[in-house]
């Protein structure tokens, strides 16, 4: 499911969230705080004080997806950024799941496909 959705758009609740929230208190979260639409074709991003744990928040179809990540070792390299969400890319959401910071200085270049006439 999550490897179905790479063309989404992802927000991240910078900061910390109290990961005690469900899916309808993460949900008031996105549209009151964040002030977007948890019924929109977006990933919703939170995570906890420690770093070591995340929740999704994916509205599909007729419900919601919740998905939990709780690593053993090690944290998070989550953003203290300003303001309460950040804009992401599919890809940056891959380097967070995987330990790596959003700014990977050596990785290529994301190329956008072209036409071929």
């Amino acid at each position: 499911m999550i490897n179905e959705i790479s063309s989404r758009p992802v927000f991240l609740a910078s900061g910390s969230t109290d990961l005690r929230k469900s899916i309808d208190g993460l949900a008031i979260l996105v549209k009151e705080s964040f002030e977007l639409d948890p019924f929109s074709p977006c990933l919703f991003v939170f995570c906890n004080k420690k770093r070591d744990k995340l929740k999704i928040l994916q509205w599909e179809h007729n419900g919601f997806w919740l998905h939990y990540r709780r690593l053993e070792k090690g944290k998070f390299k989550w953003p203290n950024a300003n303001s309460k969400t950040i804009n992401i890319s599919y890809r940056e959401l891959r380097w967070l799941l995987d330990g790596l910071p959003l700014n990977q200085q050596k990785a290529h270049k994301e190329v956008k496909a072209r036409t071929i006439i």
